[in-house]
């Protein structure tokens, strides 16, 4: 097989060839204007000694002479070696010479035809006489009358015009060959300058690790952002661009990072030192790790390495509700253990009335569905998730109510449905979450979701939990909507889960939904503190809904 040529051999034959066509042409270009020069400095020469020829009154009256040549030849030998032309020949009307280089000639006709000038016209051309090949001028001789009464033929050898170019050009020609010289030898190291620069390697090789690099990059569940120290970035990712949801986003390299990234990313570059931390970009929980880029250790630029943490967040909020109600669980099963052996005590002690009198004060069943009557809650997701985080409360010493008046049907499985399912669970656990950490024992939670008729008659889920914590102040309504602002610190021996994204979920979710997302006083508690009351308001398609007789066979209500 045939050896395909060096990335070095190329580029030094490329350039080489470019060197010397450059060089070439401009000596071809030089060559061709030198010789135009010359041929026109000789040109005037030649005009200007005819013209003196052709007026000097002496050479005028000479023609009238018996012998012209006696005064003619001295005077046009004279002129033709201080000005440096060949010859200057005169000639009569007739063509009969004058004067001439060789005497021998004076007296005969011209060589040439010499009608153009005897017509009173110049000429200016190459022309072969008895001298040779020569380049010359003719110009009429005038009388007082302006009558043409001869010319006069001055002129330069061909020959002599070749050798004084070809002297001339000699240095012409060394000139470009040194520079060719100089040009080759620039190319080769031109050629050794990016050879390094490019740290040895082939085209094909550098192709190979461009896919490479491409390949893995892009096909790493991470998502990479690249920026420079100017604030651009320079790399990013299929990932990277799934994660913050920019896929129909133009090619996003070579923008400025604060025009396409989340304020909260954009702030991540702007600190000190490589960190890692848990954000909200969009309605996805990230993890965000940033690092410094070197090389040769010169800072040029960040990393920052994004990881979706959504799921990891859900199942940790979600372990955290399993946990309270196991624990609600164990704590319903020991109060029903002591029940039942208070029963038994009695009913050893024949004290049967008693017994009997005991269990009807006591609330029915032993499960969580009695605890606050009977509500028009029918989705299962929703009616679990809400006694799961009732029983949660309930471990910590706090009421939580369902208002009676709640009313949620069953969801569809539209797709449209199976996200406003998904979104109903995120936002009324967010807040039940915020709602019990802000609330101390003995306190009251209440919770109402209710489908309802806006002023546009359009369809409308509001979505209302109230508390009796703290409450928020006014200047801080809106601040809680912030990406990481928090006022709690993280529980002891509780399982991280992300501080100040919670709100933040709920206010994204509700705003894609067309929704709104207001912040008011909590329930009236007979205490000191305010208490807080987030109200959620989402617009609900009828399509959203399932049937009727789906409705009616719906046996996920919360009683």
């Amino acid at each position: 097989m045939r050896r395909r040529l060096t990335l070095r051999a190329q580029l030094l034959l490329l350039q080489v060839a470019i060197v010397l066509i450059t060089v070439v042409g401009t000596g071809a270009v030089a060559s061709f204007m030198q010789e135009h020069q010359l041929r026109e400095n000789y040109r005037d020469r030649m005009i200007g000694v005819a013209q003196s020829i052709s007026t000097n009154p002496v050479i005028v009256d000479a023609f009238g002479d018996t012998d012209p040549s006696h005064t003619i030849q001295p005077i046009t030998e004279l002129l033709s070696k201080s000005s440096g032309i060949a010859y200057a020949v005169v000639m009569n009307k007739d063509g009969i010479r004058y004067s001439h280089p060789d005497p021998a000639m004076i007296g005969k006709h011209v060589s040439t035809d010499p009608g153009v000038v005897l017509s009173g016209n110049t000429y200016v051309g190459t022309q072969k006489g008895t001298l040779g090949e020569s380049w010359r001028v003719k110009v009429p001789i005038f009388d007082d009358d302006h009558a043409v009464i001869g010319a006069v033929s001055v002129g330069v050898l061909e020959s002599d015009l070749r050798s004084e170019y070809l002297s001339n050009a000699t240095w012409l020609f060394v000139t470009i060959g040194i520079a060719a010289i100089f040009g080759v030898i620039g190319a080769a190291w031109v050629t050794v300058v990016i050879r390094k620069r490019i740290f040895g390697l082939e085209p094909e090789q550098i192709a190979g690790l461009l896919e490479e690099r491409e390949a893995i990059l892009h096909g790493v569940r991470e998502g990479v952002v690249a920026v420079d120290d100017g604030g651009r970035i320079a790399l990013i990712n299929d990932a990277a661009l799934r994660l913050l949801s920019l896929e129909d986003e133009p090619n996003l390299v070579g923008t400025l990072a604060k025009d396409s990234l989340d304020d909260v990313l954009v702030g991540l570059l702007d600190t000190g030192d490589a960190e890692q931390s848990l954000v909200l970009s969009g309605e996805r929980v990230l993890l965000v790790r940033r690092d410094i880029a070197k090389i040769s250790g010169r800072t040029i630029g960040t990393i920052l390495i994004l990881r979706d943490n959504t799921e990891l967040h859900t199942l940790l909020r979600d372990l955290d509700g399993v946990q309270g109600l196991a624990d609600g669980l164990r704590a319903q099963a020991h109060g029903f253990a002591n029940k039942l052996h208070v029963i038994s005590g009695l009913l050893e002690l024949g004290r049967v009335d008693q017994a009997v009198s005991f269990i009807s004060h006591e609330r029915s069943g032993g499960t969580l569905l009695g605890v606050t009557g009977r509500t028009g809650i029918r989705e299962l997701e929703v009616a679990a998730l809400l006694l799961m985080k009732r029983a949660r409360a309930e471990e910590l010493g706090i009421t939580m109510v369902i208002t009676p008046e709640s009313t949620l049907p069953v969801l569809s499985s539209q797709p449209s449905a199976e996200i406003l399912r998904t979104d109903l669970v995120t936002i009324i656990g967010n807040l039940l979450d915020n709602a019990v950490e802000a609330t101390e024992a003995g306190g009251r939670i209440s919770v109402s979701v209710t489908e309802r008729t806006d002023a546009n008659g359009a369809g409308e889920l509001l979505i209302e939990v109230a508390d009796s914590g703290p409450g928020i102040p006014p200047e801080l309504q809106e601040m809680v909507f912030t990406p990481g602002y928090s006022s709690k610190s993280a529980r002891p021996g509780a399982v991280s889960t992300g501080r100040g994204i919670g709100l933040t979920l709920v206010k994204r979710i509700a705003t894609r939904h067309g929704g709104t997302v207001g912040i008011g006083n909590g329930p009236a508690t007979g205490g000191d503190l305010p208490g807080a009351r987030i109200t959620v308001a989402l617009p609900i398609d009828s399509g959203d809904i399932a049937p009727a007789q789906l409705l009616e066979a719906s046996a996920g209500e919360i009683s």
